[in-house]
Formats: structure tokens, C-alpha cells, sequence
């Protein structure tokens, strides 16, 4: 019997990233040699003050910006090195939350849920009909199928976008402020469905956050980035014990 490859140990990894928006004099550094990786199966949030460069982090990750210069390693595969027809197989095992949800109005729930399986399999209809309905229970949202997003409350706008971005049952999930905007209570709830998904199905967890609460809930790794290089690399629990100022600050506002 063949020997199971074994599965590289990080989920993400970068190194020395250069991302910079224009070109000459109208050029705008955003990330200034950023070093960082998440292990598979880990919780991680990425936090920084505006503008530090934490959604471009993200975007550049899933291959939305371009970076000048630096690698990306993501699932075993360096992704800038690949053509875009092969990173499209790679970014399927990849879920996105984005930071408003990014439902499209004009789909039900169920249909906007359907979309990415739609796209990317040959499934039958009434397979994945079940899908969707399985993926809309796993995040709290039965019979919510048939309604629009315009119906939803923000919350559940959040978890309709949280079961779309599951729907491959991607091995990494990536959550773009999963929390903003919403109160105090539900946002606890998205952290705790956030944290059911890593335990039960081992999903690779990377959030990008402000919120101290979820922080704190989640307690997973932290990654933090001021000025477009990272402040700090380690455990939530060990950033709130060190003495750096910019931890300080972030933890301990005002």
C-alpha cells in the first residue's frame, strides 16, 4: 500500500511580502516584509489598527491584490508561482467570509448559498439542495432558504455568508470582520459557531478583527501589524501578558 502524503503542517505561510498601491511617485507601501504562518487546524486572529494592512493581508492570500514581491504558501502551494487556471482548483478548498457578508440581493439565501457548488461541481440539483439545507442548520438558519437577504437581520445575514463560504467545506476559512456591526450578543454567537466549526470539522480559522471580545473568545493565535510589518507573532494569551507598547495600547485602550 502507498504511503498518505503527509500534509504540510502549515496552513498559511508568508514571507518578506512587499505590497504597494500606484506606481512612481503616487506609490503607497502597504506591507513592508511581512513574515507570518498559521498551523492547520489553529485559530487565528489578525488584528492592527486602520490602515495597517490587514485586509490587503487577507486579499493578497486569496489572490484579490498582487503583491511586488515575497511568497505565499497556501496549502502546501505557492500561489504566486501559479498560473491562474491552476490556482483555481487551489482556491476552492478556501472559504471567504467577507466583512459585509456580500450576498447578493437578487438570490434567495438557499440560491446565494448554492452559487459556489453551482459553479464548481456537477452535482444534481436535489443533492444540492440538501446541501444547502445542511449548510444553512450547521450555522442556525432551517428554512431560511426561500427568503431574501433584504429579509434577514444583520446576523443572519453574517451566518447566511458564513454557510455560503462553507459550502465546499473548505480546509482553511478566512473572516473579513465577521463581528462588525453587530451587538454584542450575536456577535458572541458567531464567534462560538466560528470555534464549533474548528473543533467538529477541523477547519483552519484565520479572522480579521478589532473586537477585543472575540479575541479573547476565540483565544487562539494573534497576529498583529502596525505600519505594515508585524508587531507581533504569537498566542492571544501571551500578547495580553507582554509588555510591548503597541500590545499595551491594542489590549488596553485609552
Amino acid at each position: 500500500m502507498t504511503p498518505k502524503a503527509e500534509l504540510p503542517a502549515h496552513a498559511v505561510s508568508v514571507r518578506d511580502l512587499q505590497v504597494a498601491y500606484g506606481e512612481g511617485d503616487d506609490m503607497r507601501p502597504v506591507l513592508d516584509g511581512v513574515n507570518f504562518h498559521v498551523q492547520r487546524g489553529d485559530v487565528t486572529c489578525m488584528v492592527g489598527g486602520s490602515g495597517c494592512g490587514k485586509s490587503t493581508l487577507l486579499k493578497s492570500i486569496i489572490g484579490l491584490v498582487t503583491p511586488r514581491s515575497g511568497t505565499i504558501d497556501l496549502l502546501g502551494h505557492d500561489v504566486l508561482s501559479m498560473e491562474p487556471e491552476e490556482r483555481e482548483p487551489l482556491l476552492r478548498r478556501v472559504g471567504v467570509m467577507f466583512q459585509y457578508g456580500a450576498l447578493l440581493n437578487s438570490l434567495t439565501v438557499g440560491e446565494n448559498v448554492a452559487l459556489p457548488i453551482q459553479m464548481h461541481t456537477n452535482l444534481e440539483t436535489s443533492l444540492i439542495t440538501e446541501l444547502v439545507r445542511t449548510r444553512l442548520h450547521l450555522v442556525g438558519l432551517d428554512d431560511t432558504e426561500n427568503l431574501m437577504p433584504t429579509e434577514l437581520s444583520g446576523g443572519m445575514r453574517k451566518r447566511a455568508a458564513l454557510a455560503r463560504a462553507m459550502s465546499l467545506e473548505p480546509e482553511i476559512l478566512f473572516c473579513d470582520e465577521p463581528g462588525a456591526g453587530l451587538d454584542p450578543i450575536t456577535a458572541a454567537g458567531i464567534d462560538q459557531l466560528l470555534m464549533s466549526l474548528n473543533r467538529n470539522l477541523g477547519t483552519t480559522v484565520v479572522v480579521v478583527t478589532h473586537e477585543l471580545l472575540s479575541i479573547e473568545r476565540l483565544d487562539g493565535g494573534l497576529l498583529m501589524l502596525d505600519g505594515g510589518r508585524v508587531a507581533y507573532s504569537g498566542t492571544a494569551r501571551e500578547a495580553r501578558e507582554a509588555g510591548g507598547a503597541g500590545l499595551r495600547e491594542f489590549f488596553h485602550p485609552g
